[in-house]
């Protein structure tokens, strides 16, 4: 880590990227269009983006299209693609401390998390998916003497990434990294509020090697950018993670257009199981903490219903108290602060709602509740509810922001129903000593990933995703990742013979 100081000279002297990059250049919307990127500590204007639509999207796809048939990267051998991606990596290695204070100052993200977490995991996972290029065999299937059956993956084509504003850098990655490993053509549409990271990782990997049109990026609006992207008849496919609700556009685009392959990670709302068995409450305490107020809460993984055992639940409520004064709100920029700002004004008020209506439906306040004014930006309390019951609102919806509920159960079972008593499925933690139990009530939890005795989502080798209304159609992270952006296909070679001369 650096000094507040030294963050607050690399920003003041940062060149800002703010048009599209199609093609190996930067370049204005052809509409002429812009829109307002803001810093959500300070609400102040950053600058103004350029505002991709339809004909850029044209554009982009056509080059994208280009490249791809070319083969001057889908062709490429695949040690030789690794090499590229590598050297890609090594550049955002150098670039680091200029990509985690753009992500900061972008975010409202707390440097210390851009640093440590996010440029960290984004690095590791591109040179995960790159190592894995010559090592992903395709099969043979079982036949007989007279024929060969190969299976085996190819790229889609030109894919598509639109991406949440959370965690903009590592989301890039989690799609770029296999989808550029396989072969395929790239466009990387970034969320409105978070769009300069990528462009600059666009422009280092353009450094690094990878061709002209081989990886794009398209800022603008999801209404008219990110729909055009999902109605375009040249798009083989799109992975989207967002919202339940934007990703349900995306399965009617494709139904519309061209059929094209879509994958979605969308929202939870994931429970902490802690059982009356569990073992060193302080580091229990610690983790559930972690799982709420990390990344302000604006984490889809993010464990926001702790259902715990009534045994158990004062010793544990001490804890959390204990350790409240380690989640400090405060300029991200400064590495003391673990908590910067909400993304944007309309953010914090969808939050600063759901304490309100937590509050009017009887829950108790048992930490924070407040909105911190700092005299500019969209600061909140971490949040703390007890004596929620499953029927209120912030017992059911995806907040999306520093607010943890309480619920109260008597058994295991108890438990597991509370935990599946939601539409979404993504995430989920359970804490106990005891292996049998941990075992049985993870594979009743209906959840793509199930941690027991820690919170977190896996490794690069994991995959990730969501039962339910959290997900669709695939998985990131590890080699499932990688099927979400290849065909596969079956070459079937009759070796028949005629008779024996035919060897000759």
């Amino acid at each position: 880590m650096l000094s507040k100081q030294d963050y607050q000279a690399i920003a003041a002297n940062l060149d800002l990227p703010t048009n599209a990059f199609i093609n190996g250049h930067f370049t204005a919307a052809q509409s002429g269009a812009t829109f307002t990127t803001l810093n959500p500590a300070t609400g102040a204007e950053l600058a103004q983006v350029a505002a991709c639509d339809s004909a850029d999207v044209d554009m982009a796809v056509q080059r994208a299209r280009e490249a791809f048939e070319s083969g001057i990267w889908s062709k490429l051998q695949p040690t030789e693609r690794k090499q590229v991606m590598i050297q890609f990596v090594k550049l955002l290695r150098r670039h680091r401390h200029e990509l985690a204070v753009l992500e900061a100052l972008d975010s409202g993200k707390p440097i210390r998390d851009c640093e440590a977490i996010d440029i960290e995991e984004t690095i590791a996972c591109i040179q995960w998916h790159a190592e894995a290029i010559d090592k992903i065999y395709d099969q043979v299937a079982p036949t007989g003497d007279d024929a060969v059956a190969m299976i085996v993956r190819e790229p889609l084509g030109v894919v598509a990434a639109v991406l949440p504003w959370n965690f903009p850098m590592l989301m890039a990655a989690w799609k770029l990294g296999p989808a550029l490993a396989a072969g395929n053509s790239l466009i990387l549409k970034p969320a409105e509020e978070t769009s300069m990271t990528c462009l600059r990782m666009a422009e280092l990997a353009l450094e690094a090697g990878i061709p002209a049109g081989v990886l794009n990026v398209l800022p603008g609006m999801g209404e008219t950018c990110g729909q055009a992207i999902g109605r375009h008849m040249d798009i083989d496919g799109v992975s989207f993670t967002g919202s339940t609700e934007v990703g349900r556009y995306f399965l009617k685009y494709a139904a519309e257009s061209n059929l094209k392959k879509v994958v979605l990670e969308c929202g939870g709302k994931n429970p902490c199981i802690v059982l009356d068995d569990a073992e060193r409450l302080d580091e229990v305490a610690e983790q559930v903490l972690t799982a709420v107020f990390w990344n302000m809460g604006e984490n889809c993984s993010s464990n926001s219903r702790l259902i715990v055992h009534a045994d158990i639940k004062p010793q544990l409520l001490a804890k959390l108290q204990d350790q409240l004064g380690d989640w400090r709100v405060g300029d991200p920029l400064d590495p003391q602060f673990a908590l910067g700002a909400m993304i944007s004004a309309a953010h914090f008020d969808k939050v600063m709602g759901y304490i309100a209506a937590g509050k009017q439906e009887g829950a108790s306040l048992f930490a924070g509740g407040k909105a911190i004014d700092t005299g500019s930006g969209w600061f909140i309390e971490p949040t703390i509810f007890d004596n929620v019951t499953p029927a209120m609102s912030i017992a059911q919806a995806e907040i999306f922001g520093p607010v943890l509920s309480i619920l109260t159960v008597n058994s295991a079972a108890e438990a597991v129903a509370l935990a599946n008593d939601t539409c979404y499925g993504l995430a989920a933690s359970i804490f106990t000593s005891n292996v049998r139990r941990a075992h049985n009530m993870a594979r009743a939890i209906k959840a793509g990933t199930v941690t027991v005795n820690c919170y977190g989502e896996g490794n690069l080798a994991t995959p990730f995703g969501g039962y339910k209304e959290s997900g669709f159609g695939g998985r990131d992270n590890g080699i499932h990742a990688h099927d979400q952006y290849t065909e596969v296909k079956t070459i079937w070679l009759d070796l028949t013979t005629e008779s024996d001369a035919e060897l000759d």
